[in-house]
């Protein structure tokens, strides 16, 4: 499962309405993909069609669709949002990870 917390399903639902999606019945796709600096990098989307691999979660009323290949490296996950002074933008709290780059956007295990 994902967690989502609450900064992060704030920003979430704003952006999703930003972007012409229904926070109540469209999702966040969740994804990792080959690259960044450590060698995995997580892949953040808007999205409302159900692909037949998904794995679909929800927490703090925020819809999380997430492939079965990425699921396996995002278990135990929590989605935050962080906007202070060092730069602003989705953070993974991945218990997975043995090391993440400076950015926080790459990852390996």
């Amino acid at each position: 499962m994902i967690k989502v917390s609450d900064t992060a399903r704030d920003k979430v639902i704003q952006l999703m309405t930003d972007d012409g999606f229904n926070a109540k019945t469209d999702f966040v796709r969740v994804g990792v993909k080959s690259g960044g600096c450590s060698g995995l990098s997580y892949d953040l989307d808007f999205d409302n069609k159900q692909q037949e691999n998904d794995k679909i979660f929800e927490d703090n009323d925020v819809k999380i669709v997430v492939d079965k290949k990425s699921f396996l490296y995002l278990v135990g996950t929590t989605l935050e949002f962080s906007g202070g002074l060092n730069g602003k933008g989705f953070i993974f709290n991945n218990p997975n990870a043995n090391r993440t780059c400076g950015c926080g956007e790459s990852f390996s295990l």
